[in-house]
């Protein structure tokens, strides 16, 4: 075998195995992101464990940085657009602080006003990074790029509820 012929061979499995690690972690951020009317800084990272498939169950691990979190948090409030037409399952959210899962006060999905909002049953007061666990959401039937609104309500006196950032989550791209 000639020189050329290995150094071409060599070239295009790399690429191939390039690409092929490209698409599989396609659903594990935002990735880059052009002209979503976000700023840069209140992007939010989020994984989908089951690759964001349109129409199919998957797991939603959106996740909040701790320097987002300066005020801890008492309640989450997540509000998603009217024309996301995914279920959730109430009973199977989660709030993770280092891979551990916190006891939740109450989580309620207001479908009319398309907002889930997770009670905490003791406030989380310092600057910690936290996920928010969406076990078994069957994702809409049709593709789609969706933007979901973090909010919280901090844990201290202000009970005013302050926007974290967003989460833009691509299902069936």
């Amino acid at each position: 075998m000639s020189f050329k012929r290995i150094f071409t061979t060599l070239a295009v499995s790399s690429f191939l195995i390039g690409g092929v690690q490209a698409i599989t972690s396609a659903q594990s951020n935002p990735g880059l992101t052009i002209f979503s009317g976000v700023e840069r800084e209140n992007i939010l990272n989020y994984h989908l464990d089951f690759g964001g498939h349109a129409g199919s169950f998957d797991r939603y691990r959106l996740r909040i940085g701790s320097k987002k979190m300066t005020q801890g948090a008492a309640k989450f409030f997540i509000a998603y657009p009217d024309y996301y037409k995914g279920k959730f399952d109430e009973d199977r959210i989660e709030v993770r602080i280092k891979g551990e899962s916190l006891p939740l006060r109450e989580v309620v999905w207001d479908k009319e006003s398309r907002i889930i909002e997770i009670d905490l049953e003791n406030p989380i007061t310092e600057s910690k990074a936290v996920e928010i666990v969406f076990s078994n959401v069957k994702n809409p039937r049709f593709g789609g790029t969706y933007y979901f609104h973090a909010q919280v309500l901090p844990a201290g006196d202000l009970p005013i509820r302050q926007h974290l950032g967003t989460w833009i989550l691509s299902i069936g791209n």
